[in-house]
């Protein structure tokens, strides 16, 4: 364990027992309210990763909570941890998932060493600071330290240049970006002509998500805009069948060769769009009609605009990047292989193995109710526990039949739950 693991109690005491103003004092202390953007590099293969920085960025604008320093939700494969260089107290966390930690999982990363890139942002401290960036062992469930960074922020070595402006519309506005959910569309596979296509499409999006429970409870906790990066080729890549397109955020089916599993690996490009925009949650949509989509935790979510199930998937998968909720199905194809070590429980608030149920939704289920519980009448209509989920048929447990997150039916109340905490987290009022 480095000094860096040890977390200090009268600050967490700070951060989850003072007052808004306490709040607002500590945040000024430490940060401005500008964003300190680290791009990155990971690499490895099944068996090892590493870390190492490409680039710091400063960018104009720190949208974030600025009471919610620290996350309450020990959820994503990856934290970041930013301590203060002189005190060591520290000063701010959060945790996400990447694109690499899912490829380390399949087949191909046996064989081959790959290095990805990625990024994450925190506020832009006044002071010294020394970032720890830290991954979960599968093998452990603990946290490798994976890079350690001593950053000045008067550094001449940190770029502080403008980038591209690009077009942005105000879906809705429902007050200061640090007290609401920011949610940003980015436009894919649009091209010029279609930049009014974007803008509807993005505004149809935005009107699915406050009629779907939960998010209809909580439609003044989110600022929502739409931001247009024109693609020179209409669409998106279809590695599978041979068709690559010229596009702004180079996203493409065939993802770990799942046809249906839509991503992009180029977060430098979707952090560049994003770079002068107010942005806590961001969803890459993207111009095609063919079914498929992706989700990662504080990452991003992204799908397409015109299938006919188009809604549902984008509701599922923004379940995965802004609610950190996994997936519950386990019969359908997907690349991975062993994706959760059925020793230890899974951090996601919606499946468990029963490891350490006490930390999920034991305390919802109506009493009676035998865990794990079998598909049957009283209980296959009800909150149990039923196996299944994570992809796996065996030693791995969801909270209903159906829901939004295994089969695109409403969320079940674990998941809404879940949600509705993470809106909470991201805003100012509290959801109840």
């Amino acid at each position: 364990m480095t000094k860096y693991s040890v977390k200090v109690i009268s600050l967490l005491f700070v951060f989850f027992f003072c007052t808004p103003a306490g709040a607002q004092s500590v945040f000024d202390t430490y940060f401005n309210g500008k964003r300190l953007r680290i791009d990155f590099a990971l690499s490895g293969n099944d068996k090892f990763q590493s870390a190492a920085l490409m680039q710091l960025q400063e960018e104009p604008v720190w949208c974030g909570p600025r009471e919610n320093l620290r996350s309450p939700f020990d959820y994503g494969g990856y934290t970041l941890d930013a301590y203060d260089k002189t005190s060591k107290t520290l000063i701010y966390s959060h945790g996400f998932n990447t694109l690499f930690e899912e490829w380390r999982t399949t087949e191909q990363a046996k064989t081959e060493v790959q290095s990805w890139t990625n990024s994450v942002a925190m506020p832009f401290p006044h002071n010294p600071v020394t970032v720890v960036l830290l991954g979960r062992n599968r093998s452990t469930n603990m946290k490798d330290t994976l890079m350690v960074l001593d950053i000045d922020p008067a550094s001449i070595f940190i770029d502080r240049g403008k980038l591209h402006d690009n077009p942005v519309v105000d879906i809705q506005l429902k007050g200061d970006p640090s007290g609401k959910v920011d949610l940003v569309f980015l436009a894919e596979g649009y091209t010029a002509s279609e930049k009014d296509k974007f803008f509807a499409d993005a505004g149809r999006f935005t009107e699915s998500l406050f009629t779907t429970p939960p998010y209809n409870q909580c439609r003044e906790d989110f600022n929502v805009r739409a931001v247009f990066l024109e693609s020179e080729d209409s669409g998106t890549d279809f590695s599978g069948k041979g068709i690559f397109l010229n596009t702004a955020l180079n996203a493409g089916f065939y993802t770990f060769g799942t046809d249906r599993y839509l991503t992009t690996p180029d977060m430098k490009s979707i952090r560049d769009a994003v770079w002068n925009v107010p942005c806590d949650a961001i969803f890459v949509l993207v111009n095609s009609e063919v079914y498929g989509g992706g989700g990662m935790y504080n990452f991003y979510a992204i799908g397409t605009a015109d299938n006919e199930r188009t809604v549902q998937v984008f509701v599922h998968e923004f379940g995965h990047s802004f609610g950190g909720l996994a997936d519950e199905y386990f019969s359908s194809e997907t690349a991975y292989e062993e994706f959760y070590n059925l020793k230890f429980e899974p951090w996601e608030p919606n499946i468990t193995t029963l490891i350490d149920f006490n930390s999920k939704w034991k305390d919802m289920l109506p009493s009676g109710t035998p865990v794990p519980t079998p598909l049957e009448a009283p209980y296959a209509d009800k909150l149990g526990v039923f196996e299944g989920g994570g992809y796996l048929s065996k030693g791995i447990y969801r909270p209903m039949d159906h829901c939004m997150m295994r089969d695109m039916h409403p969320f079940c109340p674990v998941c809404s739950k879940a949600i509705l905490r993470m809106v909470d987290f991201w805003s100012d009022r509290k959801v109840q």
